[in-house]
């Protein structure tokens, strides 16, 4: 589990294919400052981009470990098999603190950034959601865009989908690869874990009752 609060911006350095056919995926090697990695270890779980991945090597001194990613996960996310930043966050301890809402670290979707622009001291980030992802966007609740936990500002319901505006603050922009958007950018976006688990209960059918 995460919290989507990015405590580091790496690069993706290396992208080296894992076979020669499209059904094969890739490795990435990432690089970060060493003091990322000191309480970091072989198999522990770390979300790139909103994508929850397990380090596979690991040079803590010098800055670098890699992971694994298959051709699906690659299918179903954006920003993981090119060179560039990326945002950081290891898995959530029990005893910390929750200071975002609660991310699972799997990708619901690939939306489309339709509007990066500043207003005043902040910045206004419009997102376009696939419209099966609607039901679980409202007003003041949460979302993660490329693993940043945001809270929602406006939505708007249209034929190609869901349009979510949100408000970036400064350190938000400066503390994460969310500088690096624009209008046509793909984004990574999980839904609300809570959201999802009401809409399940909301669509099953009621449980018999034994007589």
């Amino acid at each position: 589990m995460f919290t989507g609060i990015i405590t580091h911006v790496g690069q993706i350095a290396e992208v080296q294919s894992l076979g020669g056919s499209s059904a094969h995926g890739k490795r990435l090697t990432i690089h970060c400052e060493p003091t990322f990695l000191t309480d970091v270890g072989l198999g522990d779980s770390i979300a790139i981009n909103g994508a929850c991945m397990t380090v596979t090597s690991l040079d803590a001194g010098g800055g670098r470990f890699s992971i694994d990613i298959s051709a699906e996960s690659l299918n179903k996310t954006a920003g993981l098999a090119a060179l560039g930043a990326v945002n950081l966050e290891k898995a959530l301890r029990a005893n910390d603190r929750l200071g975002g809402h609660l991310v699972s670290g799997h990708v619901d979707a690939v939306g489309r950034v339709t509007h990066f622009a500043p207003v005043g001291e902040s910045w206004e980030l419009r997102v376009l959601a696939p419209p099966d992802l609607a039901r679980y966007l409202a007003y003041k609740g949460s979302i993660t865009v490329n693993g940043v936990s945001l809270t929602v500002n406006r939505i708007a319901d249209g034929a190609e989908g869901c349009e979510a505006s949100i408000n970036l603050i400064p350190h938000t922009v400066e503390n994460t690869a969310l500088s690096r958007l624009s209008a046509g950018s793909s984004v990574n976006l999980e839904v609300d874990l809570i959201a999802r688990y009401v809409a399940r209960m909301m669509d099953a059918p009621a449980p018999s009752q034994a007589s």
